[in-house]
């Protein structure tokens, strides 16, 4: 038995998410259904995690056991002939026998694209979220502050996926420009050694609410402290959030 890293891509769009579900189809569906195709193999693919429906990712982190012989790059040109358009193997390696994608991922980078202005970009519609009206970046950097670290997230966790602690630790949490073809917008970068239901995009929100001065930086500082998801902003879209990386 051999045990394999993959590193995929895809366009979340038109998908239900990574996990296998009953109400529509998932990423993990067409790449199971592909690794059939080539290798004859009826097996259980895991990612690093389960990006939502709509969510995209750059560079997603799986893990499969297969007694196919086929050489790593074998397995990329076969798989990318199975697999849609929207879906891609970036990469396959030998790995561990006891590599688990979920289990040994320590910190994930997530990025975040907003595009503002009076104008929508309509080329962006199905990529980045579109704020109407300007909005203030340093407003949301000073803000942004407040939510690195180890801290308890519990006022960005969306209910229906508990955990055993709502602490986590946010090494990195960026809010730079982001010009989209001549239109104005933001990328927002936070990585973390794991993330709530929700975590990033309920961030995304909020720091939004400080963007629009609808509330000010310290407000986030507040939120934080209240472990009460009911006083933070609202959660961003899920259309404009891309896994970046798994380490």
């Amino acid at each position: 038995m051999r045990h394999l890293k993959l590193k995929i891509a895809y366009d979340g769009t038109d998908y239900v998410g990574w996990q296998v579900q009953h109400n529509g189809v998932s990423i993990q569906q067409r790449l199971e259904e592909g690794w059939t195709a080539v290798t004859g193999e009826t097996t259980r693919i895991t990612a690093s995690g389960r990006t939502d429906s709509g969510v995209h990712a750059l560079a997603q982190v799986c893990s499969v056991a297969t007694e196919s012989q086929l050489t790593p790059e074998t397995l990329v040109r076969a798989l990318n002939a199975e697999t849609p358009y929207d879906v891609a193997v970036l990469k396959v390696e030998e790995a561990p026998d006891d590599f688990h994608a979920i289990r040994d991922a320590i910190q994930k980078t997530y990025c975040y694209y907003v595009q503002y202005g009076r104008i929508q970009n309509p080329l962006r519609l199905r990529t980045c979220w579109y704020v109407p009206g300007d909005i203030d970046i340093q407003a949301m950097q000073e803000a942004a502050i407040h939510l690195t670290g180890e801290l308890d997230f519990a006022s960005f966790q969306t209910t229906g996926a508990e955990r055993n602690t709502t602490i986590r630790n946010v090494s990195q949490l960026e809010i730079e420009p982001e010009p989209m073809d001549g239109f104005p917008g933001l990328k927002i970068t936070i990585t973390a050694n794991g993330f709530l239901y929700n975590m990033v995009r309920n961030i995304v929100g909020t720091l939004i609410r400080v963007g629009k001065n609808s509330n000010d930086a310290q407000w986030v500082k507040w939120v934080l402290d209240q472990q009460d998801r009911q006083v933070a902003g609202q959660t961003a879209p899920a259309h404009a959030l891309y896994l970046h990386h798994v380490v």
